[in-house]
């Protein structure tokens, strides 16, 4: 281990054959502990809203590590101003963001963001469940839960990789901020909270799910949509305008939108030999008031996607200007009315050189830890690491455990994979931070 010797710090090289052993032997003994504190994780049900027990967690685990935890409540005001701000869905009052703050004694390595999201989302149908989604079950080498994946293996992971390295004696060499964050699921303002509230690093790692390192993804778009028909009594539902079927009618009009846009020759270069790029889904649909009733009003919640190389604006005109069209080509469109309210995801895409040092020292860790070259993909989502890109500027990138039946039933992790993450993340931090002895 190469590193001038009065400074006691250390970089992580390729031929640092006894430290790597002794990293790695640290993180397998964490084994235990990572299905411990992901299932104590798992077991709190950090829905919107209903952040803060296991933003308390956090906050206990943060401090026991040493670190300085800073909590702090999103302020919406200073959010509004900000060019990456989505409308938000509800109060943020007692809703913190958690931060774990490691400062070196002496800074000779490069900053580091590791930033989680502890949200997750609803769990559908709960009797659908093998077992209850909020009570973790392990079979095999997977742990079930909702949120295990997305994301909270990937949190587990970051907090392990750095007990690894204290378990050494060891700290990095530089700044090192544990980011655990709200609303990643539906606006994306706890990430964005966290640059405006001061964290800044010369990179950041999030730890979502994929076992990949993502270097581009898709801008993504909430909103509502709200028709007003015409009610009359169901004995004579021909002479009214059923507020229902009209949104339906014009979101049928959206899907030749999402249509269009992903035609081979509208795509983005880095979609192009993606199967289905961009999806327009229709995730809420509530109307009417009574069954003998015609329904008067309807709304319709949706996501769309779209490229990087498309502005929000861009996509609220193309958007309404498809309605207004659909709208002027239904029958009896004068006993309909229709509106447009953004709330919730106005988030554009991103796309990270794949010749960032993040990225090139990032795969080589994976490397070096699995034997194998990791897949640098493109996501057809949106994640946390815009925020860092876009507005950081930070680069900032993706790569976790593997998992399935995200945001659907039965969702999983692989344990052996968050223990190999554990390991990438920890040899990386220690490459691209520098190790000093503590």
């Amino acid at each position: 281990m190469a590193a001038p010797a009065d400074e006691g710090v250390t970089m992580l090289r390729d031929d640092d054959s006894g430290f790597v052993r002794e990293l790695s032997a640290a993180v397998a003994a964490t084994r235990a502990d990572t299905v411990r504190m992901l299932s104590e994780l798992v077991a709190l049900p950090s829905l919107l809203g209903d952040e803060a027990g296991a933003q308390g967690w956090m906050a206990e685990t943060m401090g026991a590590m040493g670190l300085r935890v800073e909590r702090f409540d999103i302020d919406e005001a200073k959010l509004k101003v900000h060019p990456g701000w989505s409308p938000s869905l509800i109060s943020y009052d007692g809703r913190p963001n958690v931060v774990g703050v490691h400062a070196p004694r002496s800074v000779t390595g490069r900053s580091l963001i590791l930033n989680g999201h502890i949200d997750v989302v609803p769990v559908g149908n709960a009797s659908m469940w093998s077992t209850p989604p909020f009570e973790p079950r392990v079979d095999g080498d997977r742990l079930y839960g909702r949120g295990a994946a997305d994301m909270k293996a990937g949190i587990v992971a970051y907090l392990n990789a750095f007990r690894a390295l204290q378990a050494l004696g060891v700290e990095p060499a530089a700044p090192v901020y544990l980011q655990s964050v709200i609303e990643e699921e539906c606006t994306g303002n706890g990430a964005l909270a966290c640059l405006v509230q001061g964290y800044h690093a010369d990179a950041a790692v999030i730890p979502e799910p994929g076992d990949a390192i993502l270097v581009g993804q898709l801008g993504v778009m909430w909103l509502t949509l709200e028709v007003t028909g015409v009610p009359v009594h169901a004995m004579v539902a021909h002479t009214g305008t059923n507020a229902i079927d009209a949104a339906r009618n014009l979101f049928a009009e959206l899907k030749l939108l999402e249509r269009e846009w992903n035609a081979p020759n509208r795509r983005h270069a880095l979609w192009c030999h993606h199967e289905h790029p961009i999806n327009f889904n229709l995730g809420r649909l509530v109307g009417g008031e009574w069954p003998s009733s015609v329904a008067t009003t309807c709304r319709a919640d949706l996501r769309l996607s779209f490229y990087p190389d498309m502005t929000r604006a861009q996509v609220k005109a193309a958007v309404e200007a498809r309605l207004a069209e659909a709208h002027a080509a239904m029958p009896g469109r004068d006993g309909i009315t229709w509106k447009v309210e953004y709330r919730g995801f106005q988030s554009e895409g991103c796309v990270l050189d794949k010749g960032q040092p993040l990225v090139t020292e990032l795969a080589a860790t994976h490397r070096e830890v699995t034997g194998s070259q990791v897949e640098l993909v493109v996501g057809t989502g949106t994640t946390d690491a815009r925020s860092f890109n876009l507005y950081g500027p930070i680069p900032a990138t993706c790569y976790g455990p593997k998992g399935a039946d995200i945001h659907g039933i039965d969702e999983w992790v692989s344990i052996d994979s968050t223990v190999q993450v554990t390991e990438v993340l920890a040899r990386f931090v220690a490459r691209w931070c520098g190790v000093a002895r503590r």
